[in-house]
């Protein structure tokens, strides 16, 4: 399972093993998780009892939008826990570095909101919390920032492809052709 920014933060959230018996009826599995620039803001209940299966986050060092040092935080947590986890962080890369028709240098999406400077806990178990307040979180609460930035990054996409083809490659046991096609 593959997502960018909010599908990125479902992305990373399904290999919860919590949302997977709660949501998956199928029961099949994903082979891997890789989100892209997730907003790691919220602390879920049991967020490190999570599937099985390898797990890998993509983030900008530039991001304001879902700063990567939010999913540090997380992916930290999880390595301690000894799940199958890495983190690659783009140094000069911001939010949505992978869109070729992004602004270079990064351009501020007016209006747009953040939740970079929030601490968001589930408390109890479905409830979303300000961790600061203790009151339920709200898109309208104080730490709810507007106009962060999104930009192209070439190098970090171009490196972001070359990482994802071979993760994948391995995940499904895939022959992988070298530069000259073979």
């Amino acid at each position: 399972m593959m997502g960018f920014s909010r599908g990125g933060q479902a992305a990373l959230y399904a290999s919860l093993k919590r949302f997977n018996t709660m949501w998956n009826k199928s029961g099949s599995e994903f082979a891997a998780y890789i989100p892209f620039y997730p907003d790691c803001a919220t602390t879920f209940v049991s967020d490190v009892e999570v599937a099985d299966r390898p797990i890998r986050i993509f983030g900008g060092a530039q991001d304001d939008y879902n700063p990567v040092a939010l999913c540090k935080s997380y992916f930290e947590r999880l390595h301690s826990a000894g799940k199958n986890v890495e983190l690659t962080v783009y140094p000069s890369a911001s939010h949505a570095f992978d869109n070729p028709l992004g602004a270079v240098p990064p351009a501020e999406v007016k209006g747009g909101q953040t939740v970079r400077h929030c601490s968001i806990r589930e408390e109890p178990e479905g409830l979303l919390i300000n961790a600061s307040s203790r009151q339920p979180f709200s898109y309208k609460d104080p730490c709810v920032e507007l106009n962060p930035h999104v930009g192209y990054d070439a190098a970090a996409t171009e490196a972001a492809k070359k990482s994802v083809r071979e993760f994948v490659a391995t995940v499904f046991k895939l022959e992988q052709k070298n530069a000259a096609g073979q």
